[in-house]
């Protein structure tokens, strides 16, 4: 399972009249507060991983919200390989970064 930011960027890929451009502005400015916290605290512990999956999110819900849908695309899928990679935890991949 993806995180909440996640969620709504491939909600508005897949059909954009779902998300209102205020939802996709709201997502993206708490994903930047999430995001920044996660990171630091990756790059704190060393979890090089975790610290590019809160970037790559960041970077979708930014590009989600400034109507580049195919960066949004690249993010996504970025994240996906990461939540593939075992070198991430369940708990780490389910984080609300």
């Amino acid at each position: 399972m993806m995180n909440k930011h996640i969620e709504l960027v491939k909600k508005h890929l897949a059909d954009p009249s779902s998300v209102t451009e205020e939802e996709l502005k709201a997502n993206w400015e708490d994903a930047s507060y999430s995001a920044s916290a996660a990171a630091a605290e990756a790059y704190r512990d060393g979890d090089d991983a975790a610290a590019d999956y809160a970037y790559y999110t960041y970077s979708a819900s930014a590009a989600a919200a400034g109507g580049y849908r195919a960066a949004a695309s690249y993010y996504i899928k970025r994240c996906e390989e990461l939540t593939n990679n075992k070198s991430l935890t369940d708990e780490e991949n389910d984080d609300e970064c």
